[in-house]
Order: structure tokens, then C-alpha cells, then sequence
């Protein structure tokens, strides 16, 4: 046996355990902190009813609310169980911190940042391209990935927030990119990186509806005078 591979089984030796080693302790990362996320309050009330939709209800179903403003509130509490979803709500941080599944444990490996597209340095395109990618795994799945895919600017996180303000933040151009309500309700009804909440690849629920039917109730809500709830 040459010298080259007498050191390599050596390595192997040692590299092994110390491999196994620090699986493990992310498994029990993962685990500590998708039960964190609960007692941090991730998974509001408004956060819980997105994930338990099976669907949207049409814009038509909310017209026996005699209540112009009170029919407002409502479309956009529909409308909020796709704000509100994990493939939406994940990538809106308050911390800077994404999270990841329904259950909004923290983002493996762990990311943080300051930046609307970089984390600890790193661009999201590293991992994330144009489109998902299979991994072949059965624990992830897939690789998520999107045109323009990276966190929303700070101004716009949304966990840990009620229904009511995000609504608020929505409509507030300081903290929505400076965008009218006719720019919000084209970004949600057109922009590619919120199509993928529907499209969002092996091992993730989609969010629920369409887009189409989800630009549909942005769209009365607006119209009925963009009321949001208390």
C-alpha cells in the first residue's frame, strides 16, 4: 500500500464519525428550531389559516356584504391566505432571517442578511436559480429557484405581523417599494417570483387558488377602497 493511501484511509477514518457527527447535531438543529418557531410566533393565526386553505373563494362570493368596506376587509382576508402563506411569508423576514416549510422552521444552512438579495455574503443564486431543481432526496426534495429569487426588502417583512398590518404595510408606498395600488396589484397578479407559490417545486404545498383567482380579489379589494382589517 503506497503512503497516499495509507493517509486517505486514515482520513477516512477519523472523518467519518466526525461527519456523522455534525448530521446529526443539524438534524437536532432542525428540529429545535422548527419547535422555536412556533414559540416565537411565527406561525400567527393568519399564518395557520393560509396553510389550512384548500382553496380560494371567488371574488363573486363576497357580494351579499351589503357593507362596502366590510366586503373590502373580507377579499383582502382571502386574499391574505396566500400573503400569509409559507411559500409567500417565508421570504419576508422581519430578522433578515428566511424560514422554510410550512412549519417555518429556520433556513438550511442558516442565512442571514442585510441585503435584499445577498446572505452572509453570499448571493441566493448560489443555491437558487432560474427555476426548481430536483435533488434527488428524500428529505428536500427540491432546490427552489425563480427569476429575481432573494428575500423582500426589510421594509416589507411581514412575519410576526396580524393580517390587519400587513395590510397596512401594503398600501403604504414608504414601505412597499413605493408602489401605488394599481403597481401592487400587478406585481401580484403578474410578477414570475409570486407565480412560483404555485408552482414551488417537489416536496412544498402550493399555495392555495391560483394567481389568477388571487390577482382577482387584490384587485375588488382595491376597488371596494383597499380597507384592511383591525
Amino acid at each position: 500500500m503506497t503512503a497516499n493511501a495509507t493517509k486517505v484511509r486514515r482520513t477516512a477514518r477519523w472523518a467519518a464519525p466526525v461527519l456523522a457527527t455534525v448530521a446529526v447535531a443539524a438534524l437536532g438543529t432542525y428540529v429545535a428550531e422548527a419547535q422555536q418557531a412556533r414559540s416565537n410566533n411565527l406561525m400567527t393565526p393568519g399564518v395557520q389559516r393560509a396553510v389550512a386553505a384548500t382553496g380560494l373563494a371567488p371574488v363573486e362570493s363576497f357580494s351579499s356584504i351589503q357593507n362596502t368596506a366590510e366586503r373590502s376587509i373580507a377579499l383582502f382576508l382571502e386574499a391574505s391566505k396566500v400573503v400569509e402563506h409559507p411559500r409567500c411569508i417565508n421570504c419576508h423576514p422581519v430578522t433578515r432571517r428566511p424560514t422554510q416549510g410550512d412549519d417555518m422552521h429556520a433556513h438550511v444552512p442558516p442565512i442571514t442578511s442585510e441585503a435584499a438579495t445577498h446572505a452572509a455574503g453570499v448571493p441566493c443564486g448560489s443555491c437558487h436559480g432560474q427555476s426548481n431543481r430536483p435533488t434527488g432526496s428524500a428529505g428536500i426534495q427540491s432546490i427552489p429557484g425563480a427569476p429575481h429569487w432573494g428575500l423582500a426588502p426589510q421594509s416589507m417583512g411581514w412575519q410576526t405581523l396580524t393580517s390587519g398590518q400587513i395590510c397596512e404595510q401594503l398600501k403604504d408606498p414608504k414601505r412597499n417599494g413605493n408602489r401605488s395600488l394599481e403597481q401592487i396589484r400587478v406585481h401580484m397578479s403578474e410578477d414570475h417570483l409570486v407565480a412560483w407559490a404555485w408552482h414551488p417545486g417537489q416536496g412544498r404545498t402550493p399555495a392555495p387558488g391560483t394567481q389568477e383567482q388571487f390577482g382577482s380579489l387584490i384587485a375588488a379589494w382595491i376597488a371596494t377602497g383597499a380597507h384592511c382589517p383591525k
